[in-house]
């Protein structure tokens, strides 16, 4: 394993290290793995793997290809990075996907459980203790919830006409009431989210119904939630919570995906990503989430030079914060909102710097409300609110993202 940066753990300087060792933990958050097995670089077909959906693939290297999901050498590489970088975690939140973007009737139930099996071996081989959470979940006063949000999926026909799938909202709320009682503090995670893509507007995963309830049930107990872990989108992002009173009482940390995938949802233009993980720093006595740091593989240079992990960013350097409070996520969701430099440096972090083209107002309005906006109604009035269409010509384009590159150079 060939690292371009050593774990940014190593270069605290020695005056912040006793209050770290004392207070601070550590854990990863992995997501949207999408094992291919059928990834395959010495194939002759124009498409090295089934998930590319018959895209062809000509540039697929050892790591991967944007137009396909994860091969196994970049399941393995990430873990191995994982392992480079923080050894032993405090626990790992792994928030699915696991199987490739491929027909349901290309796979079958038992592909897709050797799938799993063999990412969860993986894991596990990897990260022998803190793995599941139970190292978390065994400390007195502290809780984790896994939701399945699938079930609050709008195209998860099965449920579409149920008011409580499963009674999970039921058995979610009267967890969290003896959690209370408890004195506990809960970290809350599942896969699909609330809210709105970022990438796409108007795009929501829940259902309209559904998508109420889970806001009432944070904005009811965010008293003892101090975070909310979700994946699926592939982008680097986060959700805001607000009290009734337009506060800023919970934050959603959206991770980036291990698969560069290319998304074929229709009406989203070049949406891959680089692979990225996301380390966490916590306060272990309140939960509170002190920093993030995300590492993540140029799949391009790994293929065509060497495997190569390195720091992306780290969320208090970048924003200028001094936390992942609720109250400083909202400070970075309003510096984005109204800085142009921060907002481009949002955008490239969105996709792990895949996408490194210009977010122009359509865009920014896409992004800034997804992010402020959970509900449906108020997304509504967010977007024409902050709106509009733009179209400029390609002249002014250039010259405008040329200025905004040399502003943002600091």
């Amino acid at each position: 394993m060939n690292f371009f940066l050593q774990s940014d753990l190593k270069q605290r300087n020695w005056s912040a290290k006793a209050e770290l060792f004392s207070t601070t933990g550590y854990f990863w958050h992995i997501s949207d793995l999408h094992w291919d097995p059928s990834y395959d670089v010495g194939s002759n077909s124009a498409s090295k793997c089934a998930s590319s959906g018959g895209r062809p693939t000509p540039n697929a290297g050892r790591f991967g290809d944007y137009s396909c999901d994860s091969p196994w050498t970049l399941i393995n590489s990430t873990l191995s990075a994982m392992r480079g970088i923080l050894p032993d975690p405090d626990f790992i939140i792994w928030t699915g996907d696991d199987t490739p973007h491929v027909p349901d009737e290309q796979l079958g139930v038992e592909p897709v459980l050797r799938i799993i099996g063999n990412l969860t071996h993986i894991i596990k081989t990897t990260f022998p203790s803190g793995y599941y959470t139970e190292k978390l979940l065994n400390q007195t006063g502290f809780r984790v919830v896994v939701l399945n949000t699938n079930l609050y999926y709008d195209q998860n026909k099965l449920t579409e006409n149920i008011k409580d799938p499963a009674d999970q909202f039921s058995w979610a709320d009267k967890v969290l009431q003896d959690a209370a009682k408890n004195n506990e503090k809960v970290y809350i995670i599942g896969h699909v989210p609330p809210g709105f893509f970022e990438k796409k507007r108007d795009k929501a995963w829940f259902r309209k119904e559904f998508n109420k309830r889970y806001i009432d049930l944070i904005q009811k107990h965010s008293a003892i939630i101090h975070g909310q872990f979700f994946g699926h989108h592939h982008t680097d992002s986060f959700r805001m919570f607000y009290s009734s009173k337009g506060s800023p009482i919970s934050a959603m940390f959206l991770a980036p995906g291990v698969t560069p995938w290319i998304t074929t949802l229709p009406g989203v233009i070049d949406g891959g990503n680089n692979p990225g993980i996301r380390m966490f720093a916590y306060d272990t006595k309140t939960l509170l989430i002190k920093d993030i740091i995300t590492y993540y593989m140029n799949l391009t240079y790994s293929n065509v030079v060497h495997e190569r992990w390195e720091k992306e960013y780290r969320l208090t350097e970048a924003f200028r914060v001094p936390d992942a409070s609720p109250a400083s996520m909202h400070r970075v969701m309003e510096r984005i909102s109204s800085d142009k430099c921060y907002l481009q440096k949002y955008y490239e972090f969105n996709s792990v710097n895949y996408d490194l083209t210009e977010c122009h107002a359509d865009c920014r309005v896409d992004h800034v409300c997804a992010m402020r906006e959970v509900d449906f109604e108020a997304y509504e009035k967010c977007v024409v609110k902050e709106g509009g269409s733009f179209t400029a010509p390609v002249l002014f384009t250039l010259l405008l993202s040329l200025m905004l590159s040399l502003l943002c150079l600091n």
